[in-house]
C-alpha cells in the first residue's frame, strides 16, 4: 500500500531532513537546496521535495530524483503524493459511494470497516447543483436554493453521512461559494504541517479549474474521480516530469484593462504557443505588479491554456493576501519562512531555466472578449461587432450546409412580446448576461468595477433590455458583503442582477430557461442569440442549449451588454443607450476610474469579512443542519433510491487476489476509430427519453420530467452503466449505421441490441468482453465513469493503437487491461466485430513481472500488443483487480503486520 504523509514523515533516505523554527514552533522539513540547482523552476522544486520526502532508499527513488533533475530527459515516471484532495459534489458523490462500498466489503471480509477513510485531508464543496431557474427578482436566491434541495435531497443526505462518518473528510455545504474561490479564500494552506513536518500544499482536485489555487503559490491541478479516490486512500499518482514554460511578465496594466482582459490575452497567446500537458510558471518584474486576485484569475484559466498548471511563486503579495483573507499570523509566518528556506520564493530578477519562455508586457493588454465558442478566440472590444458579424455569417452558412431550413444568408429578425410590449430582436440578441463563476468573481477589482458601472448606468437612466436573462452568482459570500457595504446592491438589482445563488451555475450550463418569449422566437424563427458571461468556458452547447454563440467577458462588460441587449454593436464608438434628455451614453461615460474602484475596495473590504464568512464554513445553514443522518460506520443503502446505490465492484472479493488468467473467447462489445474521447464513452448531459437509462428509470416509476442529468445520478451505477458508450456522436462499428449505445449480441445470432443488454447477456454466459479502438483512445477530460462504465459492463481489456495517459491509468485502477496494438489497427484486428478474441501471455503477471507484449488472436489470426502497465504500482493494481481491492487487502493485512 502507499503511504500517507504521516507514514512518510519518518523517511530520510537522502539526508534532507532538517529543522525549521518559526512562529514559536519547532518543525522539520526536507531541505532540497543540496539536491536542486539554483535555476530549477519552483514548480519542479515542489515535485523534488515530494519525491525526496517519500524516498524509501530504493533505486526507484533515485531514478525519480534523477528524472526531476534531468527535467524529464530520463523518461522515468515519478510518484507524486497529494497533500490534499479537493472535490465538488458531482464527482464527490461517486467517490464517497465507493468508500462506503469499501466499508461494506471490509466488513464482509471480517475486517474493521472503520479503517476505510481518506488518509489525507479531503474536502468537498457543494457548488455544482444549483441552477439559475429564478432570476431578476428579489427572491431569486431563495427560490433557487429551495429547488436545489428538492432536487438533490438524496445526494445531500448521503454527503451528510460522509461528513459525519468519515475521518479526514469535510463538506462545505451548499450556498457557501464556488469550490475554487472557497479554496483560495480559506481552505488553501500553502504550507502543510502534519506530525511536526512542514511540506508544500499539493492540491489535486476533481475539477479542471483546481489550478486557480496556483495563483496563491500552491501546486495543483485537476484529476479524475478515480485518481482522486486513489489519492485519498494514500496512493501516489504516477506522472512524467513535464516541460516547464516560463511566462515573463513586465510592465503594468493600463487604465481600462482588467484582469479578465489579461487572462484572455494569455489564453490566446499560450494556446498558440502550445502548452498542452506542460507546467506554466510566471516570473519577472510584472508579477509583483499583479495582486493575488489577478493571479488567481489567470491561474484559474490554465485548462483553457491547455497547461497542467499555471504557478505563481510565493512573494510579499501572497503574504498580504493571506492576511487580507483572514489567515492567522502564524500561518503567514510559516509560509514566508518555508518558501524562503526552500527556494520557493519569487525573486523578480531571478532567471530559472525553463523549457521555453514566453514574454508579455502587461501594458499591451486591451479590453477584450472571447468567443463565440472557445476561450482562446480573443476578440478586442473595438473589433467585437465586425468579428461577431463574421462569426454569425459563418454559423448561417454551416446551417445551410447541414440542411437546416431555418438558416439563410440574411439576418433573422423576430418580434417578441414581453410584459405586454413588443420588441424586435435580430441575430446577436443577448439572451443571457451572467456575472458568474470563480474566474472573475474572486477578483474584487472587477466585481467592484461592475457594481460602479451599474450605479453609473442607473444614474444615467439606462436599464437592461427585457429579453436578457440577468444573473449574479458570485463564487463567495464575501462578494455580497462588500457589495452591501459599498451600497451597490440596489443599482445592480435595478439592472436585474439580483443574487441568484452561490455556485457555478451559468458557467457549467446550469443557466436554466431563457425568457419564455425568446425561447419561442428561437424555435419559430431560428433566431441566433448570444450569451455574455464572466466565466471560463464558452464551448458550443455548454452554456444553454438554445444559445448558439457565447462570449466570455469581464463583469463590467457583462453589464454593458445587458444594457445594449445585443452583440451587434461597437461599444468603442456606439452608445449603450440614451439618458432622460435623449443624449447618448457611451461606455466610456460610465466606466469607473481606477481611483474610484480602489477607493471603494479600501472602504468596503477587510479581513473580518473573510473571517466571518468562513467561521462556520462546514456547518451550513438550517436546511443543511436539518438533514437528519445518523453517524454510522456503514451507510444504510436505500434499495428504492434512484440516485445512490451500492456499486458491485467489490462483490465476492476474496482476501487474496485470484491469479491472472489469459482472456479466451472474448467478444468485441464496442469497436471504435481514432480520437474517441471520454465524452463519447462516459454518460453525460441530460438523460434522454430514448436511451437505456431512461427506460430503466421509467420502469422504476420515475417520470420523464424527473430523469434529471447523468451528473446528478453519478452515485447510481445502474443508471450510469446504461449510459456508457451511449453518446449520440459515438459510432460503434460492431453495429454499422447505428448511433450511440448500440451493438450486436452474438449470443443471439448477431441481433442488434443495446450495449448494456448485450453486455448483461455476455456476463450471464461468462463470456469476456473487449473494446477495440484506434489512436488516442480516451482523450479529453478525465472522467471516472469512462473507466467505471466499461468495467461494470464486464469489459476485460481495451485493445487500442494508443491511449490518453490519464484514461489509461483510470482503466487500470478499475481492473481493465490496456493493450496497445503494434503494427495493426482496429479494422485489422476485428474487421466485422463478430470475431472472437483470445489474449495469451497475461499469466506471466503472476510471476511478479510484466510481459512486454502479449499475443492477441482474432479468429486464428495473430497480432502483437504491448502491455501498458507502465509502473510497478499499475501492475499491482491490475493483479488485485483495481485500486479499491488493492487498498482493501492492504488494510486487511495491517492488523497482522501490527502484531508482528
Amino acid at each position: 500500500m502507499g503511504r500517507n504523509h504521516l507514514a512518510g514523515s519518518g523517511l530520510d533516505a537522502l539526508g534532507t531532513r532538517t529543522r525549521l523554527d518559526v512562529a514559536g514552533q519547532s518543525l522539520t522539513y526536507h531541505r532540497i537546496d543540496g539536491l536542486a540547482p539554483a535555476d530549477l523552476p519552483v514548480s519542479l522544486r515542489i515535485l523534488l521535495e515530494n519525491v525526496a520526502r517519500f524516498h524509501d532508499g530504493t533505486s526507484r527513488g533515485d531514478d525519480q530524483v534523477r528524472a526531476i533533475l534531468s527535467r524529464g530527459a530520463s523518461g522515468a515516471p515519478i510518484d507524486l503524493y497529494a497533500s490534499r484532495v479537493f472535490l465538488h459534489d458531482t464527482n464527490g458523490v461517486p467517490t464517497i459511494v465507493d468508500l462506503a462500498a469499501m466499508r461494506d466489503a471490509m466488513a464482509a471480509l471480517g475486517g474493521d470497516p472503520g479503517l476505510v477513510n481518506p488518509v489525507i485531508a479531503s474536502e468537498l464543496v457543494i457548488d455544482h447543483s444549483v441552477i439559475a431557474d429564478a432570476f431578476g427578482r428579489p427572491d431569486a436566491l431563495t427560490r433557487n436554493v429551495e429547488l436545489e434541495y428538492a432536487r438533490n435531497g438524496e445526494r445531500y443526505r448521503f454527503l451528510r453521512w460522509g461528513q459525519r462518518s468519515l475521518e479526514n473528510f469535510a463538506v462545505v455545504p451548499p450556498g457557501t461559494g464556488i469550490m475554487h474561490q472557497v479554496n483560495v479564500e480559506h481552505l488553501a494552506r500553502v504550507v502543510m504541517v502534519e506530525d511536526g513536518l512542514a511540506f508544500p500544499d499539493v492540491c489535486l482536485g476533481t475539477d479542471s479549474h483546481t489550478t486557480m489555487v496556483n495563483g496563491l503559490g500552491v501546486l495543483g491541478w485537476g484529476i479524475g474521480g478515480i485518481e482522486a479516490e486513489a489519492a485519498m486512500l494514500g496512493q501516489s499518482m504516477s506522472a512524467l516530469v513535464p516541460d516547464v514554460v516560463g511566462v515573463r511578465l513586465t510592465g503594468e496594466l493600463l487604465a481600462g484593462a482588467t484582469a479578465t482582459d489579461l487572462v484572455l490575452t494569455l489564453t490566446e497567446m499560450l494556446r498558440a504557443r502550445g502548452v498542452i500537458g506542460k507546467f506554466v510558471e510566471f516570473h519577472g518584474t510584472g508579477v509583483s505588479a499583479l495582486p493575488v486576485a489577478d493571479r488567481v484569475t489567470i491561474a484559474n484559466m490554465s485548462p483553457e491554456f491547455g497547461s497542467t498548471c499555471a504557478l505563481f511563486p510565493v512573494d510579499d503579495e501572497t503574504l498580504r493576501y493571506l492576511r487580507f483573507t483572514g489567515r492567522s499570523e502564524a500561518r503567514v509566518a510559516l509560509v514566508e519562512a518555508y518558501a524562503k528556506e526552500q527556494g520557493l520564493w519569487h525573486h523578480p530578477g531571478s532567471a530559472p531555466r525553463f523549457t521555453d519562455t514566453v514574454a508579455l508586457d502587461l501594458s499591451t493588454v486591451v479590453p477584450s472578449l472571447a468567443g463565440p465558442s472557445r476561450p482562446e478566440d480573443r476578440v478586442p472590444l473595438d473589433q467585437a461587432k465586425s468579428r461577431f458579424r463574421t462569426a454569425v455569417d459563418s454559423l448561417r452558412r454551416q446551417g445551410d450546409a447541414s440542411g437546416d431550413t431555418t438558416s439563410s444568408d440574411t439576418a433573422t429578425v423576430a418580434t417578441v412580446v414581453i410584459d405586454g410590449r413588443s420588441h424586435e430582436l435580430a441575430d446577436g440578441a443577448v439572451a443571457i448576461a451572467a456575472i458568474t463563476s470563480c474566474t472573475n468573481t474572486s477578483n474584487p477589482a472587477v466585481m467592484v468595477a461592475a457594481g460602479l458601472l451599474a450605479r453609473n448606468a442607473v444614474r444615467a437612466g439606462l436599464r437592461s433590455k427585457p429579453w436578457v436573462k440577468t444573473t449574479l452568482s458570485p463564487g463567495s459570500r464575501v462578494v455580497m458583503d462588500y457589495y452591501r457595504r459599498a451600497g451597490l446592491v440596489p443599482d445592480l438589482e435595478t439592472l436585474g442582477f439580483h443574487l441568484a445563488g452561490f455556485g457555478c451555475m451559468t458557467c457549467i450550463g446550469a443557466s436554466g430557461p431563457l425568457v419564455g418569449a425568446v425561447s419561442q422566437a428561437i424555435a419559430e424563427t431560428g433566431l441566433t442569440v448570444t450569451s455574455v458571461l464572466s466565466g471560463n468556458r464558452n464551448f458550443e452547447g455548454r452554456i444553454q442549449p438554445e444559445v448558439a454563440m457565447n462570449y466570455l467577458a469581464s463583469p463590467p462588460l457583462v453589464i454593458a451588454y445587458a444594457l445594449t441587449g445585443t452583440l451587434d454593436i461597437d461599444l468603442a464608438t456606439e452608445p449603450l443607450g440614451h439618458d432622460s434628455r435623449g443624449e447618448p451614453v457611451h461606455l466610456h461615460d460610465i466606466w469607473p476610474a481606477p481611483a474610484e474602484i480602489e477607493a471603494v475596495m479600501a472602504g468596503s473590504i477587510d479581513a473580518a469579512m473573510f473571517t466571518d464568512a468562513y467561521g462556520d464554513v462546514f456547518t451550513g445553514d438550517r436546511r443543511w443542519q436539518d438533514i437528519s443522518v445518523p453517524a454510522s460506520e456503514r451507510f444504510a443503502w436505500d434499495e428504492d433510491s434512484t440516485y445512490i446505490r451500492r456499486p458491485p465492484y467489490l462483490d465476492d472479493m476474496t482476501r487474496e487476489p485470484e491469479a491472472v488468467r489469459d482472456i479466451t473467447g472474448a467478444r468485441v462489445l464496442v469497436k471504435l476509430g481514432d480520437q474517441v474521447t471520454t465524452d463519447h464513452i462516459s454518460p453525460a448531459g441530460a438523460i434522454t427519453a430514448s436511451g437505456a437509462a431512461a427506460r430503466h428509470l421509467a420502469r422504476l416509476g420515475v417520470s420523464a420530467g424527473d430523469f434529471n442529468t447523468y451528473a446528478s445520478r453519478r452515485g447510481n451505477h445502474q443508471v450510469m452503466t446504461r449510459g456508457a458508450f451511449a453518446n449520440v456522436r459515438l459510432r460503434n462499428q460492431v453495429a454499422p449505421g447505428t448511433r450511440g449505445g448500440r451493438t450486436r449480441d452474438f449470443l443471439a445470432d448477431g441481433r442488434e441490441s443495446a450495449i448494456h443488454d448485450a453486455a448483461a447477456a455476455y456476463r450471464a454466459a461468462k463470456v469476456p468482453m473487449v473494446v477495440v479502438a484506434g489512436e488516442d483512445y480516451g482523450g479529453g477530460s478525465s472522467r471516472d465513469w469512462a473507466a467505471k462504465g466499461p468495467a461494470l459492463l464486464g469489459v476485460r481489456a481495451v485493445i487500442a493503437r494508443s491511449f490518453e495517459r490519464i484514461h489509461r491509468s483510470n482503466l487500470i485502477a478499475m481492473g481493465v487491461l490496456p493493450l496497445e496494438l503494434l503494427d495493426a489497427g482496429p479494422h485489422d484486428l476485428a474487421p466485422t466485430g463478430a470475431e472472437t478474441i483470445t489474449i495469451s501471455g497475461l499469466e506471466a503477471l503472476n510471476t511478479g513481472r510484466v510481459p512486454a507484449t502479449v499475443r492477441v488472436l482474432s479468429d486464428g489470426r495473430e497480432f502483437t500488443a504491448r502491455v501498458r502497465l507502465d509502473t510497478p504500482r499499475e501492475a499491482d493494481y491490475f493483479r488485485h483487480g483495481g485500486v479499491m481491492p488493492y487498498v482493501l487487502r492492504g488494510l486487511l493485512a495491517r492488523p497482522a503486520e501490527d502484531e508482528e
